[in-house]
């Protein structure tokens, strides 16, 4: 909690919690924390793991959650993404693909859907499907590159921004500023960054400074 609110206090724009072991440990969402930690930050907060119906949705808006993030629940049963939106808006439904090249989606705890090279069963075509049935924004993760910290999936992110209109936020890879750069030049409209914040000399006030100085619109 201490680390999240020092990523605020350094003007994060908006912070994602993902908590990735609430699925394969088969457990829902940890409200207690969430609301306690919402009630302390003033920044945009987008929740994901775990969720497993509408109920687990309203719970985490009312406590504080400005979006949620959705994976696991709507592979199976993508008119979960209908309903959300529909009872929430647009704005506060996340669809979150996680993607092994070339073909593969990974689920929340590792379990993997294949796809056939060249069918519309794949990572881009299920980010269309998303915008269709509502989603107001796609967080896309490159899982090969998730803490590695050498540069997002430009590939991916530029296939799927060209298919869809809504926002893409590009995940896993990040080790510099220059990387965001490039993944906001393949097309998304935001980056997260999670390990080179921790790990590295980079800041949130320094990424704006360097887009800024390199003709990428961001507020500082």
């Amino acid at each position: 909690m201490d680390r999240v609110r020092l990523l605020e206090r350094r003007d994060i724009d908006e912070l994602i919690l993902l908590d990735i072991a609430a699925t394969p440990e088969g457990h829902g969402p940890r409200f207690d924390e969430i609301e306690q930690l919402c009630d302390q930050l003033f920044c945009p907060v987008t929740v994901g793991g775990g969720i497993r119906n509408i109920n687990d949705i309203r719970r985490l808006l009312q406590c504080g959650a400005d979006k949620v993030s959705i994976n696991a629940a709507v592979i199976n049963n993508p008119e979960f993404i209908n309903e959300a939106a529909q009872k929430f808006g647009s704005q506060a439904v996340v669809v979150s693909i996680d993607v092994e090249r070339p073909d593969t989606l990974r689920l929340d705890g590792g379990c993997h859907i294949s796809f056939a090279r060249g069918s519309m069963d794949n990572s881009t075509a299920w980010a269309v499907e998303a915008e269709a049935r509502g989603a107001g924004e796609i967080l896309l993760t490159s899982v090969a590159h998730e803490g590695m910290m050498d540069g997002y999936d430009l590939d991916l992110i530029r296939e799927v921004s060209d298919a869809v209109s809504i926002p893409v936020i590009a995940n896993g890879g990040c080790g510099s500023y220059e990387h965001m750069r490039q993944a906001i030049e393949a097309g998304a409209h935001a980056v997260a960054v999670g390990a080179a914040f921790q790990f590295k000399d980079m800041t949130p006030k320094g990424a704006a400074r360097y887009l800024c100085e390199h003709g990428v619109a961001v507020r500082l």
